[in-house]
């Protein structure tokens, strides 16, 4: 048998029935037929949809367009702009800031501290956090204004100004405020944050301030060698004296720092690039504290009870030329500058020109000596007047004849005696001159002292061919030339040390910050006058002292032989340009025959008393090298003094 199943047969089923017109009636499943509708009026067709795919098309075609331009934009961001919006981005997201170098300290000779740097902080805020997408508030910097101006110190507008500044995430409020203010603002922002934590319609103005890590500059002694020290301006850089001078090596070398920040503060996960800073180099003064605090303490108490204009005292090492004091009156507090004149800052003692008067009267005589022309016991007629060239020229006293050695000339401070002994050192006035002009120079008069000191001056001092008339007769006895109070006590200490000048110094050296001491290199040593000559000339200043015909009784220091020179010279006023007052002086060196220390003092435009220099200089200098001597435990040679005569019976 075959497996296929024959075919079924199809049993025709029961006729459907017709209805009536001959229609048959429907079955299950058929589709109803239509009714014939009404007709439609004027005989119209009846209105078909339109297909909808035209319209699909459209709105296709559309999204397609749009759907291409986001693709576009996005290959453009992502593929072709990619590099310039990453560093766009990296741009708005990283800031970055310096980082300041701690600023090297400055201590005396013996370490103690006179400038030192100290915690302090930078105020610094990002405008961006004051702006009204920010904050919600149109006035955000103007409200944080008021909040930090009275604790900055500041206007409130000042502040608000700040905090408008535009294309910027960084700007500076303050600089080097202590932590007292960081603290304060600090506080102030806690509290801020808590009330806008609670309160949903309160702003925290200060949540964009920040504070940068800093320092400040610190005197712990106050005014204390401020004429030497300077001062730090508000950049950080020095602004006078050795702050100024050496700015470079105190000041370091700063470094930089590059973060990422969000709400003002650093992301630390996200890493930083960082160049650290180099700390300055710590200065060591030749100066010594406590003898720079008895000079400046001297001079100020004179300076005061006299009703002068100002005066120095500079204190130095004979043998090393180290500076260990130089102090003036008036002087000013390098803490706080808005307290000190204008006429108070810098330092005097190097930046004052003014003409010497009798002090100056050593350097004639040392040309004297050392020319060979005449010597301490050489007998000097002294009249009451002296006519030379188109003037009349008189001591400081009416007197009789005087029948003076060269020592006496020195002894007694005669300008007279001093114009004869000068002139003798050419076969002409001009010869004698040049001859002078060639010592002073020597002794480094009309040039720098060596301590390339900021704004020092060197003084006046012609070149002999250019000298006047009177020139020729007062230069002799320090008229006519002008000086600065430390090349007075140089010419003192050149003197002292054996008739070899050394270049005064202020810096003994500087330590790094690899801990390594540097000394400064060795002064320059220049020989003036013989030894043989400078040992005659200490015993002529102590007939200045010791003699009872001499001026400078008031510098005496029992136990030890002074010698020493008063000056009394007509002042110049730097405000006319003409003479009015005095500037009065006292230098000299102890021991007198084994030296070691220079003490010089001047005064100028005293008001009040008496004027003359072995007066109100005298004792100064008595109280500064008594100090000085006791200090450094210098004892008394116990040698007698040399008592050369003072005058000559004709």
């Amino acid at each position: 048998m075959s497996d296929r199943e024959p075919p079924r047969r199809r049993v025709p089923g029961p006729a459907r029935p017709v209805r009536p017109g001959g229609q048959r009636r429907p079955g299950p499943g058929a589709r109803p037929a239509r009714r014939p509708g009404a007709p439609r009026p004027g005989g119209s067709r009846p209105l078909r949809l339109g297909s909808p795919r035209p319209r699909l098309r459209m709105v296709s075609l559309a999204l397609t367009l749009v759907m291409a331009a986001f693709v576009v934009r996005l290959l453009q961001v992502q593929a072709v702009d990619a590099s310039a919006y990453a560093a766009k981005a990296e741009q708005n997201r990283y800031v970055g800031r310096t980082l300041a170098a701690t600023r090297g300290g400055i201590t005396d000779r013996n370490g103690v501290e006179l400038a030192t740097s100290v915690d302090a902080y930078d105020i610094t805020a990002d405008p961006t956090m004051f702006t009204r997408a920010a904050t919600k508030v149109s006035d955000a910097p103007e409200q944080a204004g008021a909040l930090l101006g009275p604790i900055l110190d500041q206007s409130p507008d000042t502040v608000a100004r700040k905090l408008r500044t535009k294309n910027t995430r960084y700007t500076l409020l303050a600089h080097r405020r202590t932590p007292q203010v960081w603290k304060q603002i600090k506080d102030l922002k806690t509290t801020l944050a808590a009330k806008a934590e609670t309160d949903r319609t309160a702003v925290n103005f200060l949540a964009g301030v920040l504070a940068v890590p800093a320092s400040k500059r610190v005197y712990p002694n106050g005014d204390l060698a401020a004429g030497i020290l300077g001062w730090v301006n508000a950049d950080g850089r020095g602004g006078g004296g050795v702050e100024q001078q050496l700015n470079k090596e105190l000041s370091g070398k700063d470094g930089k720092i590059r973060y990422a920040q969000s709400g003002g503060r650093q992301v630390p996960t996200v890493g930083s690039t960082e160049t650290p800073a180099v700390a300055g180099s710590d200065v060591e003064l030749t100066i010594d504290r406590d003898i720079q605090w008895a000079a400046q303490n001297a001079i100020a108490e004179q300076v005061k009870k006299s009703k002068a204009d100002r005066g120095y005292v500079i204190v130095q090492d004979t043998r090393t030329g180290e500076v260990l004091a130089m102090a003036d009156s008036p002087g000013f507090d390098p803490n706080d500058l808005s307290q000190a004149s204008a006429a108070a800052l810098g330092n005097a003692a190097l930046q004052d020109a003014y003409e010497p008067g009798s002090t100056a009267k050593v350097m004639s005589m040392a040309a004297v000596l050392e020319e060979n022309v005449a010597t301490p016991g050489t007998h000097v007629v002294v009249p009451n007047r002296l006519h030379r060239g188109d003037r009349l020229f008189q001591d400081d006293v009416d007197h009789a004849t005087w029948n003076l050695t060269l020592n006496g000339v020195l002894a007694k401070s005669s300008n007279i005696g001093t114009i004869l002994a000068a002139g003798q050192l050419g076969k002409t006035q001009k010869e004698a001159n040049k001859v002078l002009y060639s010592y002073l120079r020597k002794f480094g008069i009309g040039g720098h002292t060596g301590l390339d000191f900021p704004g020092e001056t060197r003084g006046i001092l012609a070149p002999a061919d250019k000298w006047s008339t009177s020139q020729q007769y007062t230069i002799p006895f320090g008229q006519g030339v002008s000086i600065n109070a430390m090349q007075a006590a140089s010419v003192y200490s050149t003197i002292a040390n054996g008739g070899v000048r050394v270049e005064p110094t202020l810096v003994r050296g500087a330590k790094g910050p690899d801990g390594r001491f540097a000394p400064v290199a060795q002064p320059k040593r220049t020989r003036v006058v013989s030894a043989k000559t400078a040992k005659t000339l200490a015993q002529m200043l102590e007939s200045v002292v010791d003699d009872e015909e001499g001026t400078g009784a008031k510098a005496r220091i029992p136990g030890y032989r002074v010698a020493g020179k008063t000056g009394t010279a007509n002042r110049v006023d730097p405000a006319t340009g003409k003479y009015h007052g005095y500037t009065s002086s006292f230098a000299g060196f102890a021991p007198a025959d084994k030296p070691r220390i220079t003490v010089y003092c001047a005064i100028q435009n005293a008001t009040r008393g008496s004027y003359f220099g072995g007066q109100i200089c005298g004792p100064i200098y008595k109280q500064v090298m008594e100090f000085a001597l006791k200090t450094l435990q210098i004892p008394p040679t116990g040698a007698g003094a040399a008592n050369l005569p003072v005058s000559f019976t004709p």
